[in-house]
């Protein structure tokens, strides 16, 4: 019966509560899907609720060491996480949040029209064009998190996307094509972008710098990278400082258009 009278005094402020919690907790799950954090993420949930179930159970001894493990624990997940959490401040913080059309596409069951009119298309042929030259490119997609920190670096730039501009950006002799560009809405925003690159992660000897940094942007926001090598003229594609596996073109253009939606 209490649980019952309990339930009769929801109110507004606890549906709000409940409802911050959901985003909050939605902003987690985005954050460390398909990493392994997810797998450190599903093991502090289920010693969390064991805390709560042996605190619910009164057994004092099993509560005092669970409890001091949440309590110390704090400090070894904020060394864990430490990418994520700077992601998601960046989300949080990021001047993109004022847009209007931006802030409805966090939520998915928010529908805007030309949510993504980057031309996709364009560049994924640009970078095959330029994998037959073994023409080298690095080209970041911003989302959500503002890159404009990054522009200070580079060339800041007002260009539409086409696939000719994207060649001429990284043709050889051409005085734009050291660095990366930052693609956001279709426009070329800066271009000679100096990116934060990672020496962590072991990769493969054959891949070199513009790899790095390509891993480097995607791990501290939550932009997109596609690399041509110099090398081997292969067209490498990064989202959350991973390299993500494609079969052809086609293939390519879809994951992109459905991570950029």
């Amino acid at each position: 019966m209490e649980i019952f009278k309990d339930l009769l005094k929801f109110t507004v402020v606890d549906l709000i509560d409940v409802f911050l919690v959901a985003i909050l907790l939605y902003y987690i799950y985005k954050l460390v899907k398909g990493t392994v954090a997810i797998n450190i993420l599903i093991g502090i949930i289920i010693i969390y609720l064991v805390w709560r179930l042996t605190d619910f159970l009164e057994m004092q001894l099993l509560t005092s060491i669970f409890g001091g493990f949440i309590k110390v624990g704090i400090i070894a997940l904020i060394v864990v996480f430490q990418p994520e959490i700077r992601k998601f401040l960046l989300m949080v913080g990021s001047t993109n949040f004022s847009r209007r059309r931006k802030f409805l596409k966090q939520f998915k069951f928010i529908k805007t029209e030309n949510e993504n009119t980057t031309n996709v298309d364009a560049i994924v042929s640009a970078c095959v064009k330029m994998g037959a030259t073994k023409t080298g490119a690095l080209i970041v997609f911003e989302r959500n998190n503002n890159l404009d920190f990054l522009l200070s670096s580079g060339d800041q730039m007002n260009i539409k996307v086409t696939q000719p501009i994207i060649e001429s950006i990284f043709f050889k002799n051409s005085p734009l094509h050291d660095g990366a560009i930052i693609v956001s809405n279709n426009i070329v925003k800066a271009t000679r972008v100096i990116l934060p690159v990672n020496n962590e992660k072991n990769i493969p000897k054959r891949f070199g710098l513009r790899h790095r940094a390509a891993i480097g942007i995607t791990e501290k926001t939550d932009a997109l990278a596609l690399v041509v090598s110099e090398e081997t003229g292969h067209v490498s594609y990064f989202k959350d400082g991973e390299f993500v596996v494609f079969e052809n073109t086609n293939e390519l253009n879809d994951i992109i258009k459905k991570d950029l939606a």
